[in-house]
């Protein structure tokens, strides 16, 4: 079967361009008009999708044809195609950049390529960088070009006389609706009490453009036919009758919703807890700390005794605890800030977590397990520093290089890795990280 429904990539030439700003503007947009928009991101990102799941009002899912693969994403766009009016795509980075890119994504499924450019420091330039976006792949979906952060509307019919391609309007510069930015990315959207009127008023600025202006109809040019992947067997319920405890607050937030369905079509019931408010476990068989920001929590966290202390007491009966990055971070000894600043944390594991100010790794990473493999990626600032030895490590995989990648740490039924792991990608290497005995 297949459903067709008009669908953009939002793309540019390099990171920081403002991709997400005008992905979630255009998504924000026509949901204002009562379309039904879904949106989707490409690579594994956590943050740029909270601004697009707030545009549209509903969960954004992640699309990468290595991480995820080519048929995760069939079904995704399939499923999205059958009720949207829209389907917009963040790209990630640059066009054409990483092995696989967002332009790689846009020709495997005719998604029709919107470049995002920041002109503010170009005029006829302009048109030669959209003409080699456009061009330096044969055969690349094309919508148009739109110009951001332009100066005035001279500076904006400068640029447009620069381009041999589809104009579809200039975004003037304007701080009300710039999206803050920190060390990992964008600052998520929960934690500002006006991103919806950022959003907006992005919205509107976009409405007076000719992107802005295309109604339905208009938007039917980029329809785009979409396939239904083929049927694959039911998933066991191997995690049948199990409670999952997941810790979800402002320091754990790096969560993929495919995870938490992953989860539950397994089997598990899952309940959630937030450590920031020195919540005790609740009743559970198993525990998943997820990513996040523990390094701008310390004093919260450190002060945490209730979660911390009932941390200890599910391992120490045994139970399995599955923690990656910001969720591995507080179970050491202590956390020292990138200014030398140590704070004692919740001591499950021996040793320390170091910030720096620099990016420590970055990446597509796969995890083996006697139950299958596990894709996903590392992206951290911090680094350990533990006496304990690992149990395995992941497989850093760039191209065709291949290489070791991030340490696997166990103590009894506790787990822990700066790995963040895609569980649709094994459900059966997933379930074994929440069962007792853990995986092999």
């Amino acid at each position: 079967m297949t459903h067709a429904c008009p669908a953009v990539l939002v793309a540019a030439p390099a990171s920081g361009q403002g991709k997400t700003t005008v992905a979630a503007a255009l998504a924000r947009l026509h949901a204002r008009a009562g379309r039904r928009v879904r949106a989707f991101k490409c690579g594994p990102d956590f943050l740029d999708p909270h601004w697009l799941a707030l545009a549209t009002g509903h969960p954004v899912h992640n699309l990468d044809l290595w991480m995820t693969g080519e048929r995760d994403i069939r079904a995704r766009l399939h499923a999205a195609a059958a009720e949207a009016d829209l389907i917009v795509v963040e790209g990630v980075m640059g066009l054409f950049d990483g092995a696989p890119s967002a332009a790689d994504l846009a020709q495997q499924f005719g998604l029709p390529v919107l470049a995002v450019i920041d002109a503010s420091a170009m005029a006829g330039t302009f048109g030669a960088l959209a003409f080699g976006l456009q061009h330096f792949r044969p055969g690349l979906p094309w919508a148009g070009v739109l110009a951001n952060r332009v100066a005035s509307e001279r500076h904006a019919q400068m640029l447009r006389d620069s381009l041999k391609g589809d104009w579809l309007g200039a975004v003037m510069r304007d701080e009300t609706f710039a999206l803050p930015e920190r060390h990992l990315g964008l600052t998520v959207a929960a934690e500002l009490p006006d991103a919806l009127a950022r959003l907006d008023a992005a919205a509107d600025a976009l409405a007076v453009t000719p992107l802005g202006a295309m109604d339905g109809a208009a938007l039917a040019r980029w329809s785009v036919p979409l396939k239904a992947p083929a049927v694959e067997p039911a998933q066991a319920p191997l995690l049948n009758g199990r409670t999952i405890a997941v810790a979800r607050d402002a320091a754990f937030c790096f969560i993929y919703p495919a995870n938490l369905d992953v989860l539950v079509a397994l089997g598990a019931e899952l309940v959630f807890f937030s450590p920031l408010a020195d919540e005790p476990l609740p009743r559970c068989d198993a525990v998943w700390l997820p990513g996040g920001y523990p390094e701008l929590n310390g004093v919260a966290l450190a002060a945490a005794t209730r979660t911390r202390d009932s941390l200890r007491a599910h391992v120490h009966a045994e139970r399995p605890l599955w923690a990656e990055c910001g969720g591995m971070m507080p179970l050491f000894e202590s956390l020292v800030s990138s200014d030398g600043e140590a704070r004692a944390t919740w001591g499950l594991l021996p040793g320390r977590v170091v910030m720096q100010k620099r990016l420590a790794a970055l990446g597509p990473q796969q995890l083996s397990l006697a139950a299958g493999v596990l894709r996903g990626h590392t992206f951290h600032y911090s680094r350990c520093e533990s006496p304990l030895v690992p149990a395995g490590h992941t497989e850093s995989v760039r191209g065709e290089r291949r290489g070791a990648g991030e340490a696997l740490y166990r103590a009894g039924s506790l787990q822990a890795s700066y790995f963040h792991a895609w569980f649709p990608s094994s459900p059966a290497a997933t379930a074994s990280l929440f069962l007792p005995g853990g995986p092999a």
